[in-house]
């Protein structure tokens, strides 16, 4: 590998060009030039690192003399991949990159790229007993959780800051609240790194956290028990046997009204 990393600085590539090259992010790149061996990478990134190089195998690394003409070929090569890739990203862009205000701008693509590229280099490399699922199962859980729940924007600022990515008086949410939960959850992540908190806190802690969250499931069960009479008792008295689009909104109204009567009685 450390030959490998010889090349790639004589040529000139830095690591965002070989990114995008391969088509994976940024830190794959170092993960992959960690690795004691070419031949653990991959077969596909493998493969496209071997056609960039003009080279066939991993032995073939130590005959490769960079000199001008094999500089200007693998330019050549790279700024046509890359010049080619730009072009169906603006494609894409152009077809299915929408909101409601009209195309994405360069750096939301840029972002959305690298985060579908994380995803995908996730799938392809950690998969092992579900765990990538998993993760990015919860992790959506997370993000439709965002527009109800404030603070787990600020959960998202906090370990953006904890892990160095972002500077620790940089406030792009609520500052006054996201100061108050940084705060709190530093002295959270204290207690737990340095297991300083007594086990008998932990579990009475703990308990109590199922029990808000058994009882919120409850209220939620008891809600959705008492909509669905309601519809029922809707439907039955409009002569209806299901909500369909032509009835949807007199039905809607009706659950309205059966359901100011119990208020009122």
């Amino acid at each position: 590998m450390e030959k490998l990393n010889d090349i790639l600085h004589e040529l000139g590539i830095s690591k965002v060009k070989l990114a995008k090259f391969l088509g994976v992010s940024r830190q794959m790149i170092y993960n992959y030039l960690e690795l004691d061996s070419v031949n653990k990478w991959p077969k596909d990134k493998k493969v496209l690192l071997f056609n960039l190089l003009g080279i066939k195998n991993a032995e073939e690394l130590n005959d490769i003399k960079v000199n001008t003409d094999y500089i200007m070929g693998v330019e050549g090569r790279l700024n046509n991949f890359l010049k080619n890739s730009s072009d169906s990203i603006k494609t894409k862009s152009k077809n299915s990159i929408t909101t409601e205000t009209g195309l994405l701008g360069k750096k939301e693509q840029e972002l959305l790229e690298e985060i579908i590229n994380f995803i995908k280099e996730k799938f392809d490399t950690e998969n092992k007993n579900n765990e990538a699922y998993n993760l990015f199962k919860y992790l959506y859980y997370f993000m439709k959780s965002i527009d109800t729940s404030p603070e787990t924007k600020y959960m998202l600022g906090y370990v953006a800051k904890a892990t160095g990515f972002v500077k620790p008086l940089e406030f792009v949410f609520d500052e006054e609240e996201q100061f108050k939960f940084e705060s709190i959850m530093f002295s959270a992540m204290t207690l737990y790194t340095n297991n300083s908190a007594s086990k008998t806190k932990i579990e009475e802690s703990h308990r109590r956290f199922v029990n808000q969250i058994e009882h919120k499931l409850e209220e939620k069960m008891s809600r959705t028990m008492e909509l669905n009479s309601a519809k029922v008792q809707a439907l039955k008295e409009l002569n209806y046997t299901e909500i369909n689009e032509d009835n949807a909104a007199e039905v809607l109204a009706k659950i309205v009204e059966i359901q100011s009567r119990k208020v009122v009685d």
